[in-house]
């Protein structure tokens, strides 16, 4: 057996577990962690520059590659409550992250010491587990059951909290003895799929909904090849987009009332059986449960029993994972088609593409200032297929689901539920550093781009380099489309002249200067023709100094994106695209 300190078992821990990275701000009562990262060794650190930015980090980490967990760390008190909104936004989307705060020592705890508040209580609502260790030797065990929690059934975030005379006591621990704990997952048995399978062959008019649980379950090939199987069109969701290539025979389009395609909205509502996999029927997606469920019949397969039933109650409810249910499927449709027992699709998905080929949106706009729709084409043109695009909320990241093009798995990092403004920046940093090599463009409007713009200081100082394209309107744009319907247009202007940036004719913070003092580079855009120049100089400014390039392309003050309070109700604000010259990076388009 080894002596040592508690925290120094935890580090190790962290390490068998395969933890090589951690995001954090060091504080005085977190102070004994950081000693043994130091002297343990083996785990990198990024110093953010808020503790938030930290949490958010570590969700784009995760994101990035199956079987990551991002670690972020933070003092006692206001580290762990700044926490909160990035334990939420993991929470909401299944993302398991780690979060590690000192606390005051054990005596202190309950005598309103300097910065102790009892964040396992605050935090519980958007946790898997936390919990504030009180004995040093149950640390290294602690952090075993955290791991263990995070990878478990509906994967979600944890948070350990450990006062300061906790993690200083020695105990001891054998490093050497130690091993993770099994994991357990739900799997879908024959009897099940056979039954679901059943469904779906009697169907005329069937769909895949592909969820986000079959991202985290690294199972979008078998996804894939299901659907290839049966011929079962699929509809993604948006924490799904990548689960199958945009331009894939059966991708047949997003649903939902924001980031949606026309095409997807029609088909699903042509559509009599769905299969949702991995998938939650979040409100975005559904609209109201009446229009979105009426003449179908559903299926739902989910890891976490409580999410069978949430919304609406399914006609057959599966309780699994999402590979193994796929894996089962495959089996059985496999055999039946072997058997001649599979249905010919091919009359329904030559359906789903005709509405694919008539119902795009027109892109191809020459206005000044810019029109969004604009922005999204020329990236189209500029970034490949191997671009792995960032965002969270926002007219820029609905025109963006509307417009842009996904391919591959974990290529769409996207704050799905939660939607915190600020979000992009410091999850782009975590992409960056989980996949150094991934060519990265974040996408803001000005004010997600404005909330934590400090962290680009961390791309700056760290070498992380990423292209961030920021839309800028000078308005809280969503939520002025939003006050529509209460006409009004109300303390959501961000407009001002800069008295220092006289060029930007009233529209308020001058972005370059900002991110240039941050140690990155930027260029701004006021043209429909300088966005494709300035993003491709953008791609060789990132290669050439190894930091943030922020891309900002001055809009049109207003402009509403289609969206709407129902599935056959949205709001087209532009005309379709009737020939391939207004849309000409549409995937598919009748011309």
């Amino acid at each position: 057996m080894s002596k040592m300190r508690a925290i120094e078992a935890a580090v190790l821990v962290m390490r068998r577990e395969g933890v090589d990275t951690a995001f954090g701000i060091p504080g005085a009562a977190i102070n004994p962690l950081y000693s043994a990262l130091q002297k343990v060794g083996g785990i990198d650190h990024v110093l953010a520059r808020h503790v938030e930015g930290a949490s958010h980090m570590a969700e784009g980490y995760t994101r990035t590659k199956a079987g990551n967990i991002g670690v972020c760390i933070g003092t006692s008190g206001p580290a762990g409550t700044d926490m909160v909104t990035g334990l939420y936004s993991a929470s909401a989307d299944s993302i398991p992250i780690l979060c590690i705060t000192g606390q005051a020592p054990r005596a202190r705890m309950h005598k309103e010491d300097f910065q102790a508040v009892d964040i396992t209580s605050i935090v519980k609502p958007v946790t898997k587990w936390a919990t504030t260790v009180l004995e040093p030797g149950q640390v290294p065990y602690a952090f075993q059951k955290a791991f263990y929690e995070m990878r478990s059934g509906r994967p979600g975030p944890v948070l350990i909290d450990l006062p300061f005379d906790v993690q200083m006591a020695e105990i001891e621990f054998d490093i050497d003895a130690y091993q993770p704990l099994p994991l357990a997952k739900p799997a879908a048995n024959r009897v099940q799929i056979e039954k679901a399978l059943a469904m779906l062959n009697q169907a005329e008019r069937p769909l895949l909904v592909a969820g986000g649980g079959i991202i985290n379950a690294d199972a979008s090939e078998l996804l894939v090849e299901f659907a290839e199987l049966t011929g079962i069109p699929v509809i993604p969701t948006l924490m799904g987009w990548g689960t199958i290539p945009d331009d894939h025979p059966l991708m047949v389009g997003m649903v939902g009332l924001q980031t949606s395609h026309r095409y997807g909205n029609a088909t699903l509502l042509k559509s009599d059986v769905v299969l949702g996999v991995g998938n939650r029927w979040a409100n975005r997606h559904t609209g109201s449960v009446d229009v979105y469920t009426e003449g179908r019949t559903f299926i739902h397969v989910d890891i976490e029993p409580t999410q069978i039933g949430r919304v609406f109650t399914p006609d057959l409810g599966i309780v699994s994972d999402a590979a193994s249910a796929l894996t089962v499927f495959i089996e059985v449709a496999r055999e039946w088609q072997a058997a001649g027992k599979l249905k010919d699709r091919s009359a329904w998905l030559q359906d789903c593409q005709q509405r694919k080929a008539s119902l795009q949106r027109k892109t191809h706009f020459d206005n000044v200032p810019v029109k969004p729709q604009r922005v999204y084409e020329e990236m189209n043109q500029v970034f490949g297929k191997d671009t792995c695009y960032v965002s969270t909320i926002g007219l820029s990241q609905i025109a963006g689901a509307q417009f842009l093009h996904v391919y591959k798995p974990r290529h769409w990092i996207n704050c799905g539920q939660a939607g915190p403004l600020g979000w992009t920046i410091p999850a782009a940093l975590g992409v960056v550093k989980a996949d150094p090599d991934r060519k990265v463009v974040a996408l803001s409007g000005d004010y997600d781009f404005q909330f934590m713009i400090e962290e680009l200081a961390v791309g700056a100082q760290f070498k992380l380099p990423y292209i961030h394209v920021v839309v800028n309107n000078s308005y809280l744009g969503l939520i002025r489309q939003a006050q529509r319907g209460f006409d009004m247009d109300y303390c959501v202007q961000l407009s001002f002249d800069n008295l220092n940036a006289p060029e930007l004719n009233g529209y308020g913070v001058d972005h370059i200067a900002v991110a240039e003092g941050l140690g990155c580079k930027a260029l701004r855009v006021f043209e429909p023709s300088g966005i494709q120049p300035a993003l491709r100089k953008a791609q060789e400014m990132i290669e050439e100094f190894k930091v943030p390039v922020i891309v900002e392309i001055i809009l049109e003050r207003v402009t509403n994106i289609s969206m709407g309070t129902e599935i056959n109700a949205v709001n087209e604000f532009e005309d379709l695209a009737l020939v391939g010259n207004d849309a000409p990076t549409a995937i598919s388009l009748l011309d």
